[in-house]
């Protein structure tokens, strides 16, 4: 198996990973791109974030990881906004 190939099964493997568990539903697109992964779209929470980051790394250990997640939290603010 070459490396392509080797990656390709691994980025299976956790996209198989991830709709077992609760981050599944999120959306997240993860795509080879040549030497490297990219992992992009949007969490609820940091706390979403930082477990999506832990699973890939796990999961890809030694691959290039390019991560672009956002976090779209939708809490109430817990100070007003000053307007100047």
């Amino acid at each position: 198996m070459n490396d392509q190939a080797h990656a390709d099964y691994r980025i299976a493997h956790l996209k198989e990973r991830l709709a077992a568990e609760e981050l599944g539903e999120l959306g997240i697109r993860i795509e080879s791109r040549g030497p490297s992964v990219m992992v992009a779209g949007t969490v609820p929470t940091t706390h979403c974030r930082d477990e999506l980051r832990r699973t890939v790394n796990e999961e890809l250990d030694g691959l290039t990881i390019h991560f672009d997640i956002v976090v779209a939290e939708s809490s109430a603010p817990d100070h007003p906004e000053e307007l100047a």
